[in-house]
Order: C-alpha cells, then sequence, then structure tokens
C-alpha cells in the first residue's frame, strides 16, 4: 500500500538554517500557528490529515528544540519544549501528539548511555537539523498491554522482522519509524526503519472517537530487512526508571492543556459572535449574560491551571537533567508529571464540557464541531488512566512506595 510521507505537501516557509536559538523557534512557531488553524475544523470532520502542517513545522525545526548549542542546536531545556507543544495543541492537538515520538527519540539520544552514544547523537542530530522526522510503531493489541509478538529473526549479515503493530503515532508523517520485536532469545530489541523500506506497510485505520489525525494506525511488517546499524540500544534496563517516561508521559500532558486553551479561545470565539442570550437573560448580548461570562472564566482558569502544572512538572525534569540524573531526581519528575498529568487531563476535559455553557442548542452544531475538544481530551487521558496516577503518588505519601517502573510513569 503506497501512502505519501508527510512531505507529500510542501511546507509554504521554509528554513535554510536550523533556529539558531529558543527564542527564534517560537518565532517560526507562532508564524506558522495561524495558517495551520485555517481549516482545523474541516480536517478533523472530514479527516484530511495534516501533512502540511506537520511539513512547516518539521522545516521550522521545531524537533530540533533540545539539540545543544554544540551541535548547531538552540540547546533548549524541557520546560521550552512543553511550552511549544501547548502553543502547537491550542491550535491542533493532533498535529501536536504527532510529535511524540520524535521528541521522545531525541530525548533518548541525550540520556544514552551506550558505547556509541556520541556518534549516534552526531548521526541523528544532524538528521534533525536537517528537518527528519521520526514516527513510532511500537504496541500491539491482542495480547496484555505492553506485549510484544513481532519477530525480528537474523539472516546472514542483516534480519529479517515480521508483525504487526497498533498505535504507530506520527508514522504516516515521518522519514523514519521506529519499532520494536523480540529476537530469538524472546528478548525486545528496537529498531528504526527509513519510512520507504520495502515491506514497511503503513495503514490510517485509526478509529478512536479523538485524536484522529494522529495518524495512530496499523503499521504491518512484512519481512522487511533490519541492518545491524538500524538496531537502537535498550533506552531503559529492567527495573530502573529512566527520564525519558516522564518526559512522554507529560507530553501527554501538554497536549491536555493545549486542547484546554483550544477550548477556551473556541468558547471566547461562540460567546462574542454566535451565542444568542436565553430567553429570560438580563442581558442583550451573551458577553454580557453573568453565567456566560462565569462559564468563560471557568474554562480559562482551568486552561490555566493545566498549562501551569505541565510547566512545573517540565522544570523538575529539567533539575533531574541539572543533577545528573540521579535516582532520587527522576523518581521526584514522575511523582511532578503523574500529578500533572491527574490535573491536565481532568481540567481539559471540564473546559472542554463548558465550552457548551456558552450557548444554547446552536452550540452542539455539527458546522462548529465543539466536541472535538471533549473527544481529543477524553482520547489522550485514556492512554494512561490518571486514577493509576492519583493512586501511585498517594502510596508514594502514605507508604513510601515508589512509582511503577512501567512505560507509564
Amino acid at each position: 500500500m503506497s501512502l505519501p510521507t508527510y512531505r507529500s505537501s510542501a511546507p509554504s516557509s521554509t528554513y535554510s538554517t536550523p533556529p539558531a536559538s529558543v527564542d527564534e523557534l517560537i518565532a517560526r512557531v507562532d508564524k506558522l500557528l495561524p495558517e495551520i488553524a485555517e481549516g482545523v475544523i474541516e480536517r478533523e470532520r472530514n479527516r484530511q490529515l495534516p501533512y502540511a502542517a506537520l511539513s512547516s513545522l518539521a522545516a521550522a525545526g521545531v524537533l530540533t528544540c533540545r539539540i545543544p548549542n554544540a551541535y548547531g542546536g538552540p540547546g533548549g531545556t524541557v520546560e521550552d519544549v512543553i511550552g511549544l507543544l501547548i502553543r502547537i495543541a491550542a491550535v491542533d492537538s493532533n498535529a501536536a501528539q504527532a510529535l511524540r515520538p520524535g521528541f521522545g527519540f531525541l530525548e533518548g539520544l541525550l540520556a544514552s548511555q551506550s558505547d556509541n552514544a556520541e556518534q549516534d547523537r552526531a548521526l541523528w542530530f544532524d538528521r534533525y537539523l536537517q528537518g527528519t522526522v521520526v514516527g513510532n510503531a511500537g504496541w500491539e493489541v491482542g495480547g496484555a498491554n505492553g506485549s510484544v509478538s513481532a519477530r525480528l529473526v537474523r539472516e546472514g549479515d542483516h534480519y529479517r522482522v515480521n508483525g504487526s503493530k497498533y498505535y504507530s503515532t506520527g508514522a504516516l508523517y515521518a522519514d523514519w519509524v521506529l519499532a520494536i520485536a523480540l529476537d530469538e532469545n524472546d528478548q525486545p530489541l528496537s529498531f528504526v526503519l527509513p519510512r520507504d523500506r520495502e515491506g514497511l506497510e503503513l495503514i490510517d485505520d485509526f478509529d478512536a472517537m479523538g485524536q484522529r489525525l494522529t495518524a495512530s494506525g496499523t503499521t504491518h511488517l512484512n519481512n522487511v530487512v533490519v541492518y545491524p546499524e538500524e538496531l537502537r540500544p535498550p533506552r531503559a534496563v529492567d527495573g530502573k526508571r529512566s527520564i525519558i517516561t516522564p518526559f512522554v508521559q507529560l507530553f501527554l500532558g501538554a497536549v491536555e492543556a493545549g486542547i484546554a486553551r483550544n477550548a477556551l479561545n473556541d468558547a471566547k470565539d461562540f460567546a462574542q459572535h454566535h451565542a444568542r442570550p436565553i430567553v429570560h437573560s438580563s442581558a442583550k448580548r451573551s458577553v454580557d449574560d453573568p453565567y456566560v461570562e462565569l462559564s468563560v472564566g471557568d474554562i480559562s482558569a482551568r486552561a490555566y491551571a493545566a498549562e501551569a502544572v505541565v510547566l512545573r512538572a517540565a522544570q523538575a525534569i529539567d533539575r533531574a537533567w541539572s543533577n545528573g540524573l540521579d535516582v532520587d531526581s527522576i523518581e521526584e519528575a514522575a511523582i511532578e508529571v503523574a500529578q500533572a498529568q491527574y490535573i491536565a487531563a481532568e481540567s481539559a476535559l471540564k473546559a472542554a464540557e463548558l465550552v457548551f455553557d456558552v450557548g444554547g442548542a446552536s452550540a452542539t452544531g455539527r458546522s462548529y464541531n465543539l466536541d472535538r475538544h471533549w473527544r481529543n481530551a477524553r482520547t489522550v487521558a485514556n492512554h494512561n488512566p490518571r486514577h493509576w496516577k492519583a493512586a501511585a503518588v498517594g502510596a508514594s505519601h502514605l507508604k513510601g512506595t515508589q512509582l511503577p517502573t512501567s512505560g507509564l510513569f
């Protein structure tokens, strides 16, 4: 099945050099956001994948944010990344989430302590600086959550992999696809494949009620060749927490914060340009109705809370980096991220519900597509049930129990 890569829609703005600083990167992204916002309702309603949006963001260098200055990157912090993601998600939460594998892969490069980590960083940082996008094809369906059945078998000087993946976030927009399979000793091995590798089949069949345009569908690995240099070093040791896990979890919190901000923007627009006061209202304009004012203020507070907690948790991850990624700092970052995710998800869900309180029955019109905010927030929240987050943090406070070392914390 031949599908276009994200570059099938040329970006409207291209840059000959990567952003030299975080401020320059923010300026580039902010310039793109109005264009990305245009048509977002139609894209979501008609399942039109945002190829142009992802292409433009990649061309602007959004994925280079964390690349150190020494390698030619902006040298941004995790807090910088989270701030950028909130900006993007406040316009198109699908586009923001589709960037998650690329940011996670780069964070893994930064944290790697493998024997060839320095050469690996030089290679991939250069690719990122040239606009490369990495997608994901890791998880499967049919077995226990997190189980892998895809098989990687040695064949002479290379390997062959067979299997099917689901939740392949961002893969349709990517130049490279990161996957995982079991070797002949039943050990999981990660590998990264070029998007056009023969036998790599990407299908847009993601059928969730929200975040429909994250390209999180099926990936088939049909006897695909994998070369030794495409194998990836393990990101974490069993039973030991990696700083990457809190980062990719906080990424979801940032998407929730952006959804809450998007809901606020739509609530304001609907109240100002579309809503009518209810018949017994004391106001002649909806913007003067005290309960509309209350609803918008409530939504604003929840968007503010979501953004504040994820940015604070980002600071905890940055502190862990500053402390040399010691065990205690990583554990504290994981706790802060779990708390931030809980509040961000709850805030986004409530903000998305309250949008409908700024108008009457007309607010439910499909042309406004206001329900997308709740559907998107609910879908992101279901990636990792938030009650487990709260319970794990509670056990930590009450009994000193460490958070699980699964990929959810």
